[in-house]
């Protein structure tokens, strides 16, 4: 009979019983695991192909990398470390960018090298204004084939600039001069001059000038010279007119919607005309009177009417309503006077026939002869005494037209589009800007030597003098001119000319 087992050696039996199981229960386990995990069985190997002969080995050289691609950023040292990584103490110093202040020539800023060396990009933006840098010089006279013109030429180089004092000491107005013009009077230059805050300014040019108040001085102090100025007006004069048939009268017109005649023996000023309604605002552009028709005074507004004054009748002014836009200028035909040109502000130059009015009511106006187009604003047109037309406009042309003829037209004549074609056109910069009064050109009204020829500010601070023909006759400068002389007109009948400037003074050639 077997021994009695003991409770340990009972729970020891049972302990191997139940370890046996389970290393079963985990060998089964594991053996499903391995047939799930295992790979699928591999299709049949194909045919092995004949090995390519092997190419000849050729010597491979090193090729240049890019950082950039290989993910090194521009902030990186030549170990493709990033400067990032590196702590702040082990930097490079690097001087700090100060910021540039004041005004920067852009001469003087040009990055070196061929690639950025060019600057005709921004040719296009600078303005043809060159202070002191003359456009027609002496060689231009001296090459002059034709023995008549550069007898012209010689007259007009000769004029000289007053010598009374120079143009900064001649305030002829306190502020901008936007109409001049001379006395007819031939025994002394007297110039009126208008601004735009509507003062009336007188200068003698035949004044002397008085001596030095200390001779041992090396800089003496000389006295300015006597002008006279008077507020006629309160707002901006924008013609200067003295009849030749009646010199003891100066007619003005201005932005503040009037017209009025200064009788030069009485020193008084009367209103002619302004609007019936004391609030209508009607603002004259310009002037203009005729020898012909001495108490007609035709005039143009703001509004682009033209309106005609009889100085004789008390009837109101008859005023047409001819374009959309500012008139900015006009002028009569010195012959026939019923003839105007008018440039506005809608591009075109017109011609009109005052001796034909057209409809009723707000449609009555003069017959159109005939127009001109022009690719920008036309600033004013002037009609000269043989018939020629020189019209200014900022396309930087001025150009002159051919109505010699103008004798022979019936009224509501038909003038041709290729008359109304310009005979000669003139490059001349007429980008004024905000402080430069517009240039317009202005014939001379009778000139003694014969020469039909008109006058026109230069940007360079000059003023130009040209033919009928569009041939240039000459260029006045002179010592001590700072502003361009925008405003300038001949006298009616001497080769005498002036020109006021954007802060009132006066230069004066003779």
């Amino acid at each position: 009979m077997a021994p009695e087992l003991s409770t340990f050696e009972a729970r020891r039996r049972a302990n191997v019983v139940n370890n046996a199981k389970l290393l079963k229960d985990s060998a089964e386990v594991a053996a499903k695991m391995r047939r799930a995990a295992a790979p699928p069985p591999r299709p049949a190997a194909s045919k092995k192909r004949k090995a390519p002969e092997p190419a000849p080995r050729t010597r491979v050289m090193p090729t240049r990398s890019s950082a950039r691609l290989a993910g090194a950023g521009s902030e990186s040292d030549g170990a493709g470390l990033k400067l990032e990584d590196i702590p702040a103490e082990l930097k490079p110093h690097q001087p700090k960018r100060i910021r540039k202040g004041g005004d920067l020539d852009l001469s003087k800023l040009q990055v070196e090298g061929q690639r950025w060396s060019s600057t005709s990009a921004l040719a296009s933006f600078v303005q043809g204004a060159q202070p002191g840098v003359r456009t027609f010089t002496e060689e231009d006279i001296k090459d002059t084939p034709d023995e008549k013109l550069k007898g012209l030429r010689k007259e007009m180089d000769d004029l000289k600039l007053y010598e009374g004092w120079v143009p900064n000491d001649i305030k002829i107005t306190p502020e901008r001069v936007y109409a001049l013009t001379f006395h007819p009077i031939q025994d002394k230059p007297i110039i009126l001059a208008g601004d735009k805050k509507g003062t009336l300014g007188f200068f003698d040019a035949s004044q002397k000038q008085p001596e030095p108040m200390d001779e041992d001085d090396d800089e003496p102090d000389i006295p300015l010279p006597e002008v006279s100025a008077f507020e006629v007006h309160s707002r901006t004069i924008s013609s200067v007119k003295v009849p030749v048939f009646d010199p003891n009268s100066v007619i003005t017109s201005s932005y503040d919607s009037s017209i009025r005649c200064l009788d030069l023996q009485t020193q008084v000023s009367s209103q002619l005309w302004a609007p019936e309604d004391d609030d209508e605002d009607l603002g004259i552009t310009c002037i203009d009177v005729s020898p012909e028709t001495k108490d007609a005074i035709i005039f143009s507004t703001l509004e682009g009417s033209l309106g005609r004054l009889d100085r004789r009748s008390k009837e109101k002014a008859e005023i047409w309503n001819l374009c959309d836009n500012k008139i900015g200028g006009f002028s009569l035909n010195p012959l026939l006077p019923y003839l105007v040109a008018t440039a506005s502000l809608d591009r075109t130059l017109k011609i009109w026939d005052l001796r034909m009015i057209k409809g009723k009511g707000e449609l009555r106006h003069p017959s159109l002869l005939g127009e001109h187009l022009s690719r920008l604003s036309v600033s004013h047109a002037s009609w000269s005494r043989g018939g020629y037309l020189a019209t200014s406009s900022y396309d930087d042309t001025v150009k002159i037209y051919d109505m010699t003829d103008a004798m022979k037209w019936k009224p509501g004549h038909d003038i041709s589009d290729k008359q109304m074609t310009p005979a000669h056109k003139i490059p001349h910069n007429n980008q004024t800007g905000r402080w430069v009064t517009i240039l317009k050109p202005q014939w001379q009204i009778n000139p003694a030597d014969g020469v039909e020829k008109f006058a026109i500010a230069n940007m360079n601070r000059f003023v130009d003098i040209y033919s009928s023909e569009g041939t240039q006759l000459g260029q006045l400068d002179g010592e001590g001119i700072t502003a361009v002389p925008a405003v300038a007109e001949f006298h009616p009948t001497l080769n005498w000319l002036a020109g006021g400037t954007g802060s009132g003074k006066l230069c004066l050639w003779m």
